[in-house]
């Protein structure tokens, strides 16, 4: 095949429609427009959130308060119980967690929680523990280190 075999799939393109023909074409004089008004001259569209001169809704609501979400930290979680699919002795960093795909992302940090049972032992390290986390990664024999 060469470029100059190429040519649209059957049926997808077609004639572009000319609009303001004649009567004959069913789409002269007005040319789909209606019958004079604002939007049948050229040029004559409204911009968004125009109501027709009365006061928009964007500028009757009141605009008050502030939200705390554009500063909230986003802290990716583990389970203890998720880090038994590494091998035992190896030491976790967040980077591996991700690699893994334990967290989707690393943002402000990773916190270790402590559900469920750590049957390995294991050096973790992360940013954040829970004690519960804590408690099963020393009773597994591991260590937990904040980063």
């Amino acid at each position: 095949m060469n470029l100059s075999e190429l040519k649209p799939a059957e049926g997808s393109t077609g004639k572009k429609f000319r609009k303001g023909r004649g009567h004959g074409s069913g789409n002269g004089k007005t040319s789909g427009r209606g019958q004079g008004g604002q939007k049948s001259r050229s040029g004559g569209s409204v911009r968004i959130g125009f109501e027709g001169g009365q006061m928009p809704l964007a500028r009757r609501l009141p605009k008050r308060g502030f939200s705390n979400a554009r500063f909230a930290s986003h802290i990716a979680s583990v389970n203890v119980k998720m880090l038994n699919q590494f091998e035992e002795g190896t030491e976790i960093t967040p980077a591996m967690m991700l690699e893994a795909g334990l967290i989707s992302k690393i943002g402000d940090g990773v916190k270790v929680l402590g559900h469920g049972e750590l049957e390995k032992k294991l050096t973790v390290k992360a940013h954040k523990f829970s004690k519960s986390a804590i408690e099963k990664i020393e009773a597994a024999g591991g260590k937990a280190e904040v980063i």
